[in-house]
């Protein structure tokens, strides 16, 4: 069973949805209505979350469990691996999901990803510095860049 709950953020509401213990999408809004008992997880997640948007340099340490491909997975495995205050390129990206040369592939991969913010796609910018594309929109992407880098 999706239980669904719907968090205060300083982007706006966030809904984090999870299934059989394990969080499977963040999306920016309230998306849908509160599903299910508020579990655990739910509430754990909505600590971790209001921890970082204050500040936090601890790493969120929650299950994830998101749907895609074999590359996407590799891709978001992969995200997980550039620390908070870090960036790195599209073309590292690819490298590191073992598909070197495919900057575009894991562009869209990123962009697919169902659990933005806990897997940190935002971390990832063009060769040339530029920001580059995020799902939850640039002004989402350039604010958690500044946030994370003590500017917010």
């Amino acid at each position: 069973m999706t239980q669904r709950r719907i968090v205060d953020s300083p982007l706006g509401p966030l809904t984090l949805e999870a299934q059989d213990g394990a969080l499977t999408a963040l999306r920016l809004g309230a998306c849908g209505v509160p599903e299910g008992e508020d579990s655990a997880l739910l509430l754990e997640a909505q600590a971790q979350l209001a921890a970082y948007f204050a500040g936090s340099d601890a790493p969120f340490s929650l299950p994830l469990r998101p749907a895609g491909t074999a590359f996407q997975l590799a891709v978001w495995r992969a995200l997980t691996r550039v620390p908070r205050g870090q960036i790195q390129t599209y073309g590292w990206l690819a490298e590191a999901a073992g598909r070197p040369g495919a900057c575009r592939a894991a562009g869209t991969a990123a962009g697919k990803n169902p659990l933005p913010i806990l897997i940190p796609c935002h971390r990832i910018l063009r060769a040339d510095g530029g920001l580059g594309g995020f799902s939850l929109g640039l002004h989402v992407k350039q604010y958690l860049l500044e946030l994370e880098h003590g500017r917010k």
